[in-house]
């Protein structure tokens, strides 16, 4: 079976998926969508696919699934609108910015048997994969503590800022659906703290760009999450795991892996740029489990439910760095 695809949103993110829906076997890409007709003709170009327009790609019988790289604001209206079509859904975090909406939306999906899956394409990175597997294999004991770093070469513009829902819910999602991946428990508490040491516009476009978030699971268990909108040094991605018997790691990735010795000394190339490249495979392995669930009629992961989780602990994160308090879930 070859699973025939429409990818909604020709901008960064829908070339990145349109990439990975191109280059599996079992895939193919019939038509972008894109309110910027330049963009998506652009797009369909790169891969034979065709220009539709959303109402034409609900209404096509040879399409089977969705891939919502749209705004934010849109992403539940079309979660609902593909749902009712009877077509897989692939959709870019978040849901929506605001839980409520997550769950009136999630509520289509659950009466239309619709098949759903969020992307938080890290859980598929081949480096992060290897952590959890080393957990679920027992090689480190039961998970205690959790440490995940996670910052950005430069701060966005502010005009993203505005309307990106502020850095828990745009760029630490990740890392607390991460958590929550590696931690196996749910979250109990969140501790928060934000400042704005990068940009003033930043903090005058009511967000921070610096943060510290510590979670607490009902056992005990530790996440500490470090996030920085500036690395002068590159894409700072690493994630260590510390259990009863052992800890693992997982360290940045370069482009190319090889060190330098001579009398200056040992060098190093430079870090990815950003997630484009950092994550590559990791946009193709999820584009590859989304088909294989398809195909095999098998549960998907991360769900609806995935995403509603991170976001309330976005929120978490939000209410505490504003209030000075812990938040008990």
């Amino acid at each position: 079976m070859t699973v025939r695809f429409a990818v909604l949103g020709a901008g960064r993110i829908g070339k990145v998926h349109a990439k990975a829906v191109s280059g599996d076997p079992d895939a193919t890409l019939v038509a972008v969508a894109d309110a910027m007709a330049e963009s998506a003709e652009a797009l369909a170009a790169r891969y034979g696919a065709e220009v539709r327009s959303i109402s034409q790609v609900e209404a096509s019988n040879d399409i089977d699934a969705v891939v919502i790289c749209t705004p934010t604001d849109t992403h539940a209206d079309l979660i609902e609108r593909f749902a009712r079509a009877g077509k897989a859904i692939f959709c870019e975090k978040p849901v929506d910015l605001d839980a409520e909406r997550v769950k009136a939306c999630l509520k289509v999906v659950e009466e239309t048997g619709a098949r759903l899956m969020v992307g938080f394409n890290r859980r598929f990175d081949p480096h992060f994969m290897a952590v959890k597997r080393a957990i679920d294999d027992g090689r480190i004991g039961a998970v205690e503590m959790v440490t995940i770093t996670s910052r950005d070469p430069g701060a966005p513009p502010v005009d993203y800022i505005k309307r990106s829902g502020g850095i828990f819910r745009d760029m630490t999602i990740h890392d607390f659906d991460m958590a929550r991946f590696l931690l196996g428990e749910e979250i109990r508490s969140v501790s928060a703290h934000a400042a704005v040491l990068i940009d003033p516009a930043i903090g005058e476009a009511g967000d921070f760009d610096s943060v510290t978030v510590i979670l607490e699971t009902a056992s005990g268990k530790q996440a500490v999450i470090s996030n920085s909108r500036r690395a002068t040094y590159g894409y700072d991605q690493r994630i260590e795991v510390h259990g009863s018997a052992g800890v693992v790691a997982a360290e940045n990735q370069r482009a190319v892996s090889i060190e330098i010795a001579n009398a200056d000394g040992y060098t190093r190339p430079p870090l990815h740029d950003f997630f484009m490249t950092r994550y590559t495979e990791a946009y193709a392995n999820e584009i590859t489990a989304f088909i294989a669930a398809i195909e095999e009629g098998a549960p998907i992961s991360p769900t609806g439910a995935d995403g509603l989780a991170a976001l309330q602990l976005a929120n978490a994160a939000l209410e505490s760095a504003t209030t000075g308090k812990r938040v008990v879930l």
